[in-house]
């Protein structure tokens, strides 16, 4: 960018800076609370010589008490006295830089004289060749030897700047391989000077300019900041073109973090798009994301915001970016008593645990089944009236009458009454006197039925009733009994050779002396002794044993049932 013409400071100015910077200073307000970037060290080119150094802390003020760390201004280049730092304002920034450890002094610096002169491309490119071989060498060793008398050996040298245009005599395009290796010996010579700590800012333009900067870069051994001068001018209409062109701020971000190096921007301001706040914002915004060593506005008409009043609504824009904020008076924030509203003691309703009584189950009772003694009626078995001794009737369970008669016997068909039938065992008859003997009546116990098939029954023959004779002889024949039929009622029989007690209850008939006994009525004919089983089922069978209940049924003729 075009450089405003330099004035020759004179001892005038120099005793009403030092004025000034006296009265400054305590206008200067201590900051208390930093925004965002606000840790970034930034400053202003306000003016080369003592004028720049005196207005810093009255651009502190404006900015309510902003700090400014950086101190920049620029070698003239008119001639190499003044590039090799003989002028005497820089006493008065090396003074400024020295008052606090944390300031940074950046400082211009040409690599050729009659820098802003307009010459050729040609003429530059003899100019960088010679300064190549090293015939410029001792203007920067001088420089280096200044500087660091002046306390000030840790300078930031902002080395041929904007090396990548067409303004400057120090341009890069005629001749960029020659220019790289010029550029390399003038930073090895300064290196050179014992006490030095200088760091090298490679800053060209934003964008291609007449070369890509990249072009010129001459290595990373002899450059310590990337930076870059920009200003709202093209090329790029709006702020985020001037972040995606080529060689532009995005490409100097990503250039610089490739190679290790942090970055800068030693200029940057208003300028072909006047008064634009939305750039200031922008670029301000960028500079806190980005965080560069140090970045300074260039603050005169028309690129400045403080000095320029041109720009009024971008001035307002950096000064909301950078001033702190302080806060108001402290009202305390009134404390409202939360009342205490004590929580309702809801008793808790004591609800009786229902006492569920154990159900007493009474243990069941079961009452031993009184399995009533069946009536089974005591057959009346009538003492037979026997005259002679008369053989002890056995007892069949089940006797079948018969018949005797000319006919055939009827086939016998098994009871189905009797599930399971009752062999008796055989009794051998013992021989008997001739007296009649009273039988003993014998109830036989009830059979319990047996859940088995039942076997199968033979039908036992008919068993015929032993006839008791007659005490009278009756020689008439007509007057012997008819025999009377009675109706056959099938009955499983089981042939025993003997005859058999009923019921193992029964004893053993013994023979019993003879007794004189009255003599009974004789039996009618065809009487016949009907024992029938009962059946009380499995359990009670159990329980009361085998029951039956048995009839003596007469069809003699006196029974009124003698069918003929």
């Amino acid at each position: 960018m075009p450089r405003p013409r330099r004035r020759l400071a004179s001892t005038c100015i120099g005793t009403v800076t030092a004025g000034l910077l006296a009265t400054g200073a305590a206008l200067a307000a201590p900051e208390n609370d930093r925004p965002e970037g606000s840790d970034i060290a930034m400053g202003a080119y306000l003016d080369y010589g003592p004028p720049g150094v005196a207005r810093i802390p009255h651009l502190s003020s404006w900015l309510g008490g902003k700090e400014i760390r950086v101190g920049h201004t620029y070698l003239p280049g008119d001639k190499w006295a003044g590039i090799e730092g003989g002028v005497s304002f820089l006493e008065d920034w090396a003074d400024w830089r020295r008052a606090e450890d944390d300031r940074l002094f950046v400082l211009n610096v040409p690599m050729q004289e009659r820098n802003e002169d307009r010459v050729s491309d040609h003429q530059v490119a003899r100019l960088i060749r010679a300064g190549a071989a090293g015939r410029f060498d001792r203007h920067f060793q001088r420089l280096a030897e200044r500087l660091v008398e002046l306390g000030v050996p840790d300078t930031v040298i902002v080395l041929g700047w904007e090396m990548n245009g067409v303004t400057y005599t120090h341009r890069c395009a005629p001749d960029p391989e020659n220019w790289k290796v010029y550029w390399k010996r003038i930073v090895n010579t300064m290196r050179a000077v014992p006490g030095q700590k200088f760091r090298f800012d490679f800053a060209p333009n934003r964008g291609t300019d007449a070369i890509g900067w990249t072009k010129c870069y001459p290595g990373d051994d002899v450059v310590d900041v990337i930076g870059m001068d920009s200003y709202d001018q093209g090329p790029g209409q709006t702020f985020d073109d001037q972040i995606t062109q080529p060689y532009g701020l995005q490409q100097q971000v990503d250039f610089a973090k490739a190679h290790g190096k942090p970055i800068s921007y030693p200029e940057w301001g208003l300028f072909r798009r006047g008064d634009n706040p939305e750039y200031v914002r922008r670029m301000m915004k960028w500079i806190a994301q980005h965080k560069p060593l140090y970045h300074t506005i260039t603050d005169y008409c028309p690129h400045g915001v403080w000095q320029c009043k041109d720009n009024p609504d971008s001035s307002k824009a950096f000064r909301d970016a950078l001033m702190p904020e302080r806060p108001g008076p402290v009202v305390p924030t009134p404390v409202v008593p939360t009342p205490v509203v004590p929580t309702p003691v809801v008793p808790t309703p004591v609800v009786p645990t229902p006492v569920v009584p154990t159900p007493q189950v009474p243990t069941p009772q079961v009452p031993t089944p009184q399995v009533p003694t069946p009536q089974v009626p005591t057959p009346q078995v009538p003492t037979p009236q026997v005259p002679t001794p008369a053989v002890p009737t056995p007892v069949v369970p089940v006797p079948t009458p018969v018949v005797p008669g000319t006919q055939s016997p009827l086939p016998v068909s098994p009871s189905p009454l009797v599930p399971t039938p009752v062999t008796p065992a055989p009794v051998s008859p013992s021989p008997v006197s001739p007296s009649p003997v009273s039988p003993s009546p014998v109830a036989p116990s009830p059979v319990a039925p047996s859940p088995q098939v039942p076997l199968p029954v033979t039908p036992r023959p008919p068993f015929p009733t032993p006839a008791v004779p007659d005490t009278e002889p009756d020689t008439d024949p007509e007057d012997e009994p008819v025999p009377t039929p009675s109706p056959a009622v099938p009955t499983p029989q089981v042939p025993a050779p003997s005859p058999v007690s009923p019921s193992p209850l029964t004893p053993k008939p013994e023979p019993t002396p003879p007794k004189p006994l009255p003599q009974p009525t004789p039996p009618p004919v065809n009487s016949t002794h009907w024992c029938v089983p009962l059946n009380f089922g499995e359990w009670l069978s159990k329980l009361v044993g085998t029951q039956s209940v048995c009839v003596k049924l007469d069809f003699g003729k006196d029974s009124g049932l003698w069918p003929f």
